[in-house]
């Protein structure tokens, strides 16, 4: 059995090596991956608040809006079309990821992520030089393509580049991204929506090509992982790889249980078909689940219509975009909370206080809304109310961000084997992007039927999400990924699908290889 040691999961297996500059060099340049993901979440819902986007391409629902001062605030934006704008992106994105996933295990990681930013790039132009919803619409579904390649590549990317101490930390660089793209889309909505003669909408949406640019170029430089080499046959050049990014000659250790991942991948021919077997019954479950819970929780209602709602709570203008640059903010800081704390603190502790403030804030913003508004959707705000609102949505964003924000993408990308690893991360992009399609879809006819009660209705999924998890996720801080069946081996529910035929090490049946 490669590696020989016994892994204690609340401190790990270690390898010797450090944190080398080269592998925090390569971990920024990967991350920025997630600035196309997250520039895409803020600007979309900026650029839909937006007077002169509206009457181009969507004429009714400004009329809508005109209207809903005296009337029905909930459903002042309840289009499908207009919803299809945001969406369509995400639908794209799922398909991609089934493309992507071979190309990451035949090609490489890089070469996804580079494939995700020029696709990325395209339809930054053709959104920006949109003459009709057609055009848009198009753009947008490019621009899921993108975004598709460079979430199946980047978060495994960085989790096989990272010493297994600090795997968390510079996992969650990509969220980190994510959430400067975020903040950055909204606070260029803030500025472009000034812009004299309605065209501030054409410049958001053709900025998308920076956070593009970036990545594409960046892939050029970035060396492929030790993992992915060893996967594609180049034992060499992984020993080398692994070498220099560990910063020590020994490697010996780790370089024997990535042969020993590689030769359990080689007999897998079908990956899709093999992680369907008993033994991946655990991995499969959280590539399932982890992303749909962090679906449901409400996040993408803040982070795709921050804007809109403000401006359905009785925020204007100016008002209702600066109000979502705050809760932009807060993401970026509650990431960086995160990232200091993911490695020290663990994975359960942060998803168990992140649910238990995600639901308190939920309920309270669902309460003030219900007071003002009631079931009517008629009424105002006053400041006061709106303050503790902006408050309580503020708190709300900083649970989700340390806890299911950035673990939603670290703990699926660490826990497979190398056989099935790709395929796996797959499943986890496609059902992410899948149930963000459904709630960008359906939010604003939701939000226009349950009114005040849809933040209870989120609510409700968070107290699912944070249970499932007490009970059924195990730590996995420290664990090196080449030895992680050791956590599923012994938790309490999931050691029941792992025979004694499987090896503990690799969780293969080692009487195959005999």
């Amino acid at each position: 059995m490669a590696g020989g040691a016994i892994v204690d999961t609340a401190g790990g297996k270690q390898y010797p090596g450090k944190l080398t500059l080269y592998v925090v060099f390569t971990c920024v340049v990967a991350s920025t991956g997630g600035l196309i993901f997250g520039y895409d979440i803020g600007i979309s819902g900026g650029v839909t608040s937006m007077d002169p986007f509206l009457l181009k391409f969507f004429p009714e629902v400004y009329r809508q809006k005109q209207a809903a001062s005296k009337s029905n605030q909930y459903c002042q934006y309840d289009n499908q079309l207009l919803q299809a704008f945001t969406s369509s992106l995400y639908l794209a994105a799922l398909v991609a990821s089934f493309f992507a996933s071979a190309v990451t295990r035949i090609l490489g990681r890089k070469w996804s992520m580079l494939a995700g930013g020029f696709t990325f790039l395209v339809g930054a132009a053709l959104n920006g030089a949109a003459q009709n919803v057609a055009m848009l619409i198009v753009g947008r579904m490019l621009l899921g393509v993108g975004i598709g390649f460079a979430n199946q590549s980047v978060p495994v990317y960085l989790s096989e580049m990272a010493p297994a101490h600090l795997r968390g930390m510079l996992n969650i660089g990509f969220q980190l991204m994510i959430t400067i793209g975020i903040l950055a889309a909204e606070l260029i909505n803030y500025g472009t929506n000034k812009i004299k003669g309605g065209h501030g909408w054409r410049v958001s949406l053709a900025l998308a090509a920076v956070p593009a640019v970036i990545i594409t170029v960046g892939a050029l430089f970035l060396p492929d992982t030790p993992n992915s080499l060893m996967e594609r046959g180049h034992p060499e050049a992984s020993r080398r790889m692994l070498r220099r990014i560990r910063g020590t000659d020994d490697i010996g250790e780790e370089y024997a249980d990535l042969v020993a991942a590689r030769e359990i991948s080689k007999q897998v021919q079908h990956p899709w078909r093999n992680i369907l077997m008993r033994k991946y019954r655990a991995q499969l479950t959280m590539a399932v689940l982890i992303p749909f819970f962090q679906q449901v929780s409400g996040i993408n209602v803040i982070n795709f219509y921050a804007p809109v709602l403000f401006e359905t709570l009785g925020f204007k203008g100016d008002a209702s975009l600066l109000s979502s640059v705050m809760t932009g903010g807060v993401l970026v800081l509650g990431s960086m909370v995160s990232m200091f704390t993911v490695d020290r603190l663990g994975r359960r502790k942060l998803f168990l206080q992140g649910g238990a403030q995600m639901l308190v804030s939920q309920i309270a913003v669902g309460t003030l809304i219900a007071v003002r508004f009631g079931t009517s959707g008629v009424g105002e705000m006053p400041r006061g109310y709106a303050a503790a609102v902006v408050l309580f949505i503020c708190v709300y964003v900083a649970g989700f961000v340390w806890s299911w924000g950035a673990l939603g993408w670290l703990v699926p990308s660490e826990i497979f084997p190398l056989e099935i690893r790709s395929a796996g991360q797959s499943i986890t992009v496609s059902v992410n992007m899948l149930f963000t399609f459904v709630i960008a879809q359906a939010f604003l006819t939701m939000l226009c039927h349950l009114k005040f009660g849809l933040f209870y209705f989120f609510a409700g999924w968070v107290v699912i999400m944070t249970a499932f998890v007490a009970l059924f996720l195990p730590e996995t801080k420290n664990v090196p990924m080449e030895e992680m069946v050791h956590v599923w081996k012994g938790h309490w529910f999931w050691s029941r699908f792992i025979g004694d035929a499987d090896d503990v090490h690799t969780g293969v049946n080692v009487l195959a290889l005999t």
